[in-house]
């Protein structure tokens, strides 16, 4: 299984990058989001990879950040969610975006996504709720760094970077959605509030999730 590529950019098309690692090419897919942040043709990048296996196929999938890659795995889980299907959801929302309208069981963020319909957007969001709070819990990890071009396959090993949203900002959800567990809430509902917290101030540090989490699951 590949896990994660580093290498040379030697072309990009409009829906994919061609990684040139010690000589072999891999053509990976990425969704629009991704693709915007990666380098020119020539420069280093690296990507988590997800390989999809058909009968007469061979497809290889490409995220900044682990977390975007579960998310992937699991939007690829829900039927009638392809891998194309997966990667408009997270081109439109990205990971952290995803995170919130799933646990919010925002259904019309997750059908903006280009050839969702609303039946299928419903089915995420069901699906997914329960997990939601495992996923936004793993956005501690940095995302994936560029490295030199003569860089191995390898398997995933977080390094810093700036090809995605900044890690301080997803840390600190993941650091509040453990304190809110340590607290007695449960995993859905305080994966809620934090997403709520996060979406209102997204540069929130960890006690201020917190606190406004802790207001919005206090009582009437």
């Amino acid at each position: 299984m590949i896990g994660r590529l580093a290498g040379r950019i030697d072309m990009r098309g409009p829906d994919h990058v061609l990684i040139d690692v010690r000589g072999v090419g891999y053509v990976v897919f990425v969704s629009d989001r991704t693709l915007a942040t990666l380098p020119g043709a020539g420069e280093a990048a690296a990507l988590y990879t997800e390989l999809i296996v058909r009968e007469d196929l061979l497809q290889l999938y490409g995220f900044p950040t682990l977390v975007e890659k579960e998310w992937f795995r699991l939007l690829t889980s829900v039927q009638g969610v392809g891998a194309k299907g997966a990667l408009a959801i997270l081109g439109a929302l990205g990971a952290e975006g995803l995170g919130r309208a799933i646990a919010l069981g925002d259904q019309a963020s997750v059908k903006a996504a280009k050839g969702i319909g609303p039946k299928t957007a419903q089915r995420i969001v069901l699906e997914l709720k329960d997990k939601a709070p495992a996923v936004m819990a793993m956005g501690g990890a940095a995302p994936t760094s560029a490295a030199p071009a003569e860089t191995e396959v390898v398997e995933p090993v977080p390094a810093p970077a700036a090809t995605a949203a900044p890690a301080s900002t997803a840390s600190a959800q993941a650091e509040a959605l453990s304190a809110l567990g340590n607290l007695g809430y449960g995993p859905s509902e305080a994966a809620a509030a934090v997403a709520e917290a996060a979406g209102e101030t997204p540069r929130a540090d960890t006690a201020a999730l917190i606190r406004s989490a802790l207001r919005r699951l206090a009582p009437a």
